[in-house]
């Protein structure tokens, strides 16, 4: 019998649950108790293939030796902004997937328009406040092909992510690419500041140049219209919520949602679907 492993973070150790497929019955019923399991934990189905073990206490056979730099920046994030509670999963839904070693995510389906975009509603369609607080209709983008991320100024994704977006927008912005970023604080309270330090700390120690919107939800009852747009468009693996600082969505030029990835998928790694995109 094939089994699932879900990778789980606590607030004192990494550890390694193991769940037999035949306790939970179908492959929906998984997915639905994954997604209900999410609200108080990291799950993560993990590839067997590629678990390299340490010890840890809570099972001294079973934890990580070798993960992607991203993953690890991801992870200390995490724990740190985490303290001795769970509390932050249990207010955001945080759910990673996994089943590959270079990307520790798998896409559901090939590159394209998502299927689950049953409206004919575009990303064009919405208006958005500015760092500044002015009003910015997304209709301005058309044409464009674009990459909408949740940023963080404190997380331990943070540097590597500016960085990299500040790289790729300066290379394809001529060909009609456009980076959206919205802050968001709700991970970790990774993005305390207030709109003018956030603008700063962009603009002054990334030098980022692409176009910085006001402080949003992404998760919750008051998550941004924008965003309900993005994830009811391009659902996770495990649900709709966005997992952490980072997630990425990126859309076609008519609007479209056509990839969502996950927040340990850097930029570079974007660049292929971004230039189909700009090619199409």
């Amino acid at each position: 019998m094939t089994r699932s492993r879900f990778v789980e973070f606590s607030h004192s150790s990494l550890y390694l649950s193991v769940f037999d497929d035949k306790l939970f019955g179908t492959a929906k019923t998984r997915q639905s108790l994954a997604h209900t399991r999410a609200m108080a934990s990291l799950s993560m189905p993990f590839s067997a293939t590629f678990c390299g073990f340490t010890r840890s206490k809570k099972n001294p056979a079973c934890a990580f030796s070798s993960f992607d730099s991203s993953w690890i920046s991801m992870a200390s994030s995490i724990k740190s902004s985490l303290g001795s509670s769970k509390s932050a999963f249990m207010r955001h839904g945080f759910v990673l997937q996994a089943s590959t070693f270079t990307g520790f995510f798998s896409k559901a389906r090939s590159f394209g328009v998502y299927a689950r975009a049953a409206t004919e509603k575009t990303v064009h369609d919405f208006t958005v406040k500015d760092i500044d607080g002015k009003d910015v209709p997304l209709n301005k983008f058309k044409g464009k092909a674009l990459l909408i991320v949740n940023v963080a100024s404190r997380c331990g994704l943070t540097s590597s992510n500016y960085s990299e977006l500040s790289h790729i927008y300066e290379k394809y912005k001529p060909q009609g690419f456009e980076i959206l970023a919205f802050p968001c604080n709700q991970f970790g309270g990774q993005e305390p500041g207030s709109n003018p330090e956030i603008k700063q700390f962009a603009c002054t120690r990334f030098k980022a140049e692409f176009p910085i919107f006001d402080k949003v939800d992404v998760n919750g009852p008051n998550t941004a219209p924008v965003y309900q747009f993005l994830k009811s468009s391009a659902g996770g693996f495990l649900g709709d919520l966005i997992k952490w600082n980072f997630e990425k969505f990126l859309v076609d030029k008519n609007g479209k949602v056509v990839e969502r990835y996950p927040p340990t998928t850097s930029p570079f790694q974007i660049e292929k679907d971004i230039q189909k995109l700009l090619t199409a």
